[in-house]
């Protein structure tokens, strides 16, 4: 009788000490762990098309880059350019230039080198935003 007393008192500490684990208020039992009450509902959870970006028709949407024929500034505009040397040729190449050579970007971030249109040789440059210039050497 006294074994069995003693397995029960311990027991009881064991599940004493379990209970006490997950009352504390600093951790309360999965259970008692609620959201805030709040006067309105919550709301619903976006999906579908209104979440969706639409993709551009050709490339990535980045307002930040140039993307029409044309440039938005008069001279190139210094700033930190993200462009490859590879996507700077070919953004040079699409706006009519070939033999694009010896792209290096200097210290403003622009991308300058040597290209050819119309049969003449060209300074050309390529800022952050995608504008294109071109100076006859």
């Amino acid at each position: 009788m006294r074994t069995s007393f003693i397995v029960a008192v311990a027991a009881s500490l064991l599940a004493g000490q379990a209970f006490a684990q997950y009352t504390s208020p600093s951790n309360p039992p999965p259970s008692a762990v609620r959201a805030p009450k709040s006067d309105t509902a919550p709301a619903a959870p976006r999906t579908g098309a209104q979440n969706q970006i639409p993709p551009a028709a050709d490339g990535p949407s980045n307002p930040a880059v140039r993307t029409e024929k044309g440039n938005t500034a008069a001279a190139p505009v210094a700033g930190a350019n993200s462009f490859t040397e590879g996507e700077a040729k070919s953004r040079i190449e699409a706006r009519g230039f070939a033999n694009v050579a010896e792209l290096k970007k200097d210290d403003q971030g622009i991308w300058r080198g040597k290209a050819m249109r119309n049969g003449r040789s060209v300074d050309v440059a390529l800022d952050f935003q995608g504008n294109v210039f071109a100076d006859p050497s």
